[in-house]
């Protein structure tokens, strides 16, 4: 048996997967987001505790025979965190969200020396860690001088459950503290960025051993001592594991939270200027890309919000499929936005809107306004040398039949949906811990079952072209605007 824990930013899903990788039963906990200043975001690592302590209670409590037979688990977690420990691994404030924007100047101070981008491989954007503590050590002096370690959140749970401070190369890779092509830290950017190599976590790669279980957890949820906690994941390359995206020319797209599309690379081929993340892949040796936007799924649950109707009753207010582009466009920068644009302070809305319109045509104008968006990124993926011919289309958005058709005639690209069954970030913290016990990656790093592909509408193709060039003509302006 095998487990795969993954904690998001809205909560944590733990997985209990056969020797096959087939699913078992799983349990879930969610969390809130505390916001108390604009712009900031933070969370209480012990709720991420007392979430995984749910949950492997619930699964234990179904399932204690399949408990007892737990083999490997694996991790997979929201990305840039920072959790700052003292001597004795005490938290010393709030985690600090990858969603953060408080960093800015010093995200921006950090990326003016060119050495960042050229060893990171990556803009310094704001959410990432280094100019997080950054921003302690000139707003929080006293608790910075207290910082003995910093980690990523997924590696909080790691600390709980084996007691040991290690991170996988690629959660590492979003700190602008690693050498991205190297796969190790850079003493000379953690210098650069007030740091020493001694508060570090242990590198790993992610299918690689990082501890066993402490007594007491493996006593208190019944599993062997002897259980393996593999490195595990960043939260995209462990839904690129789940998905089976880890050889050159595989790629998808994730309606989340936030808004990805990732390419997988055999090689690091860093080209910051677009603001595409390259990033240390969860497998040895192996690389991805992605363009990111910070509110995909987030942007119809302000509208639901504001509105007063839950996301998923928007979306079936929608048809199957659009009929023309929407007349009114909507810009999803509602916290700042990373690709292409790497701008903190721009923000989003509404252009064009009617007397007539009601809450469908805003359902519309978002869901368009977040596939344009990732029509930028994908323009600068492949401004890299990313081949993407196809997308798996992942994520909770991809409910929607409208938002994927819309999508998929935006990009230009066939998205293959897969059939129903496990293909997310807590599968590929499964199939990494699978490949630690031993299990092949060729065998195990496989793609789903594809329900169905939805091909580009050709008839809309010219209007959506045309309301696109539209869409990309409002940020110089909004940018403007603001300023």
């Amino acid at each position: 048996m095998y487990l795969g824990l993954d904690l998001g930013t809205s909560g944590l899903r733990a997985l209990l997967t056969d020797d096959a990788g087939r699913t078992v039963d799983s349990a879930s906990a969610s969390f809130t987001v505390q916001n108390p200043h604009q712009g900031w975001s933070e969370q209480d690592p012990e709720d991420w505790i007392n979430g995984l302590r749910s949950c492997l209670s619930a699964l234990r409590a179904q399932n204690p025979t399949a408990f007892a037979r737990v083999r490997a688990i694996g991790l997979s977690g929201q990305m840039h965190g920072a959790v700052a420990l003292d001597g004795s691994d005490k938290v010393l404030r709030p985690c600090i969200l990858w969603n953060d924007t408080r960093s800015a100047n010093e995200a921006a101070a950090l990326d003016s020396d060119p050495q960042f981008r050229r060893i990171s491989g990556n803009i310094v954007f704001p959410g990432f860690t280094a100019p997080k503590l950054a921003w302690m050590a000139a707003q929080e002096a006293d608790l910075f001088d207290r910082v003995v370690k910093v980690i990523l959140p997924k590696d909080y749970l790691r600390l709980y459950l084996t007691g040991q401070h290690a991170t996988d190369l690629s959660d590492a890779a979003g700190t602008s503290w690693c050498d991205v092509a190297g796969r190790n830290w850079s003493e000379v950017l953690l210098a650069k960025g007030g740091m020493r190599l001694g508060q570090m976590p242990h590198l790993v790669e992610g299918s690689e051993i990082s501890g066993t279980l402490r007594a007491s957890v493996a006593e208190e949820f019944g599993i062997p001592h002897s259980a393996i906690v593999v490195g595990g994941a960043a939260d995209n390359a462990a839904a690129a594991c789940g998905s089976g995206c880890v050889e050159e020319g595989q790629a998808f797209v994730s309606l989340g939270t936030s808004g990805v599309i990732l390419a997988a690379r055999d090689t690091c081929s860093p080209d910051p200027d677009t603001a595409v993340h390259t990033f240390c892949h969860a497998l040895p040796d192996r690389w991805y890309q992605m363009g990111v936007i910070l509110a995909a799924t987030d942007a119809l649950n302000w509208l639901g919000r504001l509105v007063g109707e839950e996301p998923a009753k928007l979306a079936s207010r929608l048809p199957d499929c659009p009929t023309a582009p929407s007349a009114t466009h909507f810009l999803p920068y509602l916290s700042g936005e990373r690709t292409p644009h790497n701008d903190a302070e721009i923000r989003g809305g509404f252009i064009g809107l009617d007397i007539a319109q009601d809450r469908s045509d805003l359902t519309a104008a978002v869901m368009q306004g977040v596939g344009f968006a990732l029509r930028d990124s994908l323009g600068a993926l492949r401004s890299t040398g990313a081949q993407v011919d196809q997308l798996i289309a992942v994520g909770g958005g991809t409910k929607s039949s409208y938002w994927l058709h819309a999508l998929a005639t935006i990009l230009d690209v066939p998205l293959a949906r897969p059939a129903d069954g496990e293909f997310g970030a807590a599968l590929g913290a499964v199939r990494l811990a699978m490949v630690g016990d031993g299990h092949s990656i060729t065998d195990t790093m496989v793609q789903p079952e594809i329900d169905h592909i939805i091909e580009p509408d050709r008839s809309l193709s010219a209007a959506y072209e045309a309301s696109y060039a539209q869409y990309q003509a409002l940020y110089p302006n909004i940018k403007a605007a603001l300023s």
